[in-house]
């Protein structure tokens, strides 16, 4: 359940009040007592921001705002402020309404610190029996500064991050592929998006052999979704694609995982995920964008027939794949989708994947993993986006030495490098399949996390959906 977010035009007694301000004088609405007033000004030169004022029953939730070097951090800083905070109201109190006020009065400030709450109150409880109250019903909003349009779209845009999370988070027994597709038809029809699913005799008609390929070892059916949003007055002629890896759950097929490697390998769809989230997301918002988003789905496990190392794939557009490794089948069905969307003449393609342990041992979880080819300005672009949501940005080179190590004896490539620069290699694999310029995402460290960080909660994290929308609304 997601909280009712709502503006409010005065400040009400029977919520649990949290204050973002930077003077004391502003918060005389509270009547602060002396002894009250004099604690906040200790706090203050304590250089404590998060500041609890205890009037038993109640309480009064304060941050204090100090500005950071760089508008990027400052805007993460309030996140977590608020995220944080959130984290003491549900500790200390039995409330579950909060006010949000802004005393500060600055727009930006008070947007990103509404939307720490919002992020922060997530919880994943579909599967559980008995459910625990531990999220807010109600968040109301107190500013002069956000309008209705603004509380708008940052629920449309929690909305989308929570569907993103949600799916990441079910398992494979409960998110299969007919299930999945399923999600998709459903919110695609809820938004306005219009939505092709190809099944697997469609799937065998256009001989898109990467999918099938790693589909075999599956009693599960694969899938491409084909979603596209194409609203009159488009302010880009041709389209955006965004490719999402959607493998439901890897086992890593005859070259298995071990068990604690797989313990996570139901989030290997978090590309896919990312991608339904924000051209859902893009929809309810109504951006005047034409964006198309493209969603290869199978799980990868092993069977008697499943495919093996050694195997040659003959992809959609006919080029040839030597399987060096079966546990490197994302790129596989990514490629058999990038080379697919040729169809839309795209202005730009950016694919979204889990793609490699290398690129999270490159950085953890703190970025994500990026590459570009012929889309130097939109990666720049994209570069800002990613600070200013703070979904960041790690751009890798892509010299041409790296395809060397693709190169294949028995066909026209291998879909594994070696050991040095997996996560280049990779990209450099999936390059192959696009003239298009060309942005490689791989999202392997920051997609799901083993312990809560601030407002990105423990398991899926719904990134890159914040950076591709601000990407999208803002640059096209």
């Amino acid at each position: 359940m997601k909280a009712i977010i709502s503006i409010k035009q005065k400040i009400q007694q029977n919520y649990t009040p949290l204050v973002l301000f930077k003077s004391i004088d502003a918060l005389n609405e509270f009547r602060l007592n002396k002894n009250e007033i004099q604690y906040i000004k200790q706090k203050i030169k304590d250089n404590k921001q998060q500041i609890i004022i205890n009037r038993y029953p109640n309480y009064l939730f304060l941050y204090h705002y100090k500005k950071a070097k760089t508008k990027s951090d400052d805007l993460e800083n309030l996140r977590k402020a608020a995220a944080s905070s959130l984290s003491k109201i549900l500790e200390e109190t039995k409330l579950r309404k909060v006010q949000v006020i802004d005393f500060l009065h600055e727009k930006e400030c008070f947007y990103a610190f509404t939307e720490g709450v919002i992020l922060a109150d997530y919880q994943f409880t579909q599967l559980k029996s008995k459910k625990k109250d531990e999220q807010l019903q109600e968040i109301a909003i107190y500013s002069k500064k956000l309008k209705q349009a603004d509380i708008s779209k940052l629920n449309h845009i929690a909305e989308a991050v929570y569907l993103s999370r949600d799916l990441v988070n079910l398992p494979v027994s409960a998110l299969p592929t007919p299930a999945f597709a399923k999600i998709i038809a459903e919110k695609a029809e809820e938004s306005g998006i219009k939505v092709e699913i190809f099944g697997k005799k469609k799937l065998q008609s256009l001989k898109m052999g990467g999918i099938l390929s790693v589909n075999q070892g599956s009693i599960d059916p694969p899938f491409l979704a084909c979603l596209e949003w194409k609203p009159k007055n488009t302010t880009n002629k041709k389209p955006i694609v965004l490719v999402g890896k959607g493998i439901v759950y890897d086992t890593g097929g005859l070259n298995i995982k071990t068990g604690s490697s797989m313990e996570d390998m139901k989030c290997d769809m978090a590309g896919a995920a990312a991608v339904l989230a924000t051209i859902y997301a893009i929809a309810k918002l109504q951006l005047n964008k034409y964006v198309v988003a493209l969603i290869p789905a199978t799980d990868n496990r092993l069977n008697g027939n499943a495919y093996a190392s050694g195997d040659v794939v003959k992809m959609f557009d006919g080029t040839t794949v030597e399987v060096i490794n079966t546990d490197a089948e994302g790129r596989i069905i990514l490629a058999d989708a990038l080379a697919y969307a040729k169809k839309y003449d795209p202005e730009l393609l950016i694919d979204v994947a889990t793609l490699t342990g290398a690129a999270q041992r490159a950085i953890g979880s703190y970025g994500i993993v990026a590459m570009e080819e012929k889309a130097k300005t939109p990666m720049k672009n994209l570069k800002i986006s990613g600070d200013y949501v703070y979904e960041r940005i790690a751009e890798f080179p892509f010299w041409s030495e790296y395809e060397e190590s693709l190169q294949s004896d028995i066909a026209d490539i291998k879909n594994l490098g070696g050991a040095e620069a997996g996560m280049i290699t990779a990209g450099k694999f999936l390059a192959k399949f696009t003239d298009y310029p060309y942005i490689h995402l791989d999202i392997a460290g920051p997609a799901f996390l083993s312990k809560t960080d601030s407002y990105r909660k423990k398991g899926g994290t719904g990134i890159p959906t914040r950076l591709l929308i601000d990407f999208i609304e803002k640059n096209f």
